[in-house]
């Protein structure tokens, strides 16, 4: 062989080691980009997922809250109704005891 084959195949070497390097370093710079991608949507849909949870507790919190009023003035109608009935029975009661008391 002389000596300019081998100075190509040499070359041709090189380049195919600096293609090599090249090609493994965009390779890297690919698999960085995709994962901050991949890393960035995950934050996102964690961030949006944190963010629905709180608007979710704020509307069971305020529907559990409107309940519990709800509950609460129903109860107090309720006791003043059974209120006035105790009071009208009570004076019912008293009437029929002076009657007897007087019967007797």
């Amino acid at each position: 062989m002389c000596l300019e084959e081998i100075m190509n195949i040499c070359s041709v070497e090189d380049d195919a080691r600096q293609a090599k390097l090249l090609a493994r370093q965009k390779a890297g710079d690919a698999v960085d980009i995709t994962t901050k991608a991949g890393e960035d949507t995950v934050a996102a849909t964690i961030a949006r997922a944190e963010s629905e949870i709180a608007h979710l507790r704020r509307v069971s919190d305020q529907k559990a809250a409107d309940e519990a009023e709800e509950l609460a003035s129903t109860t107090a109608n309720r006791q003043a109704t059974m209120r006035a009935r105790a009071e009208r029975r009570l004076e019912t009661a008293a009437q029929l005891i002076v009657e007897r008391i007087r019967e007797t």
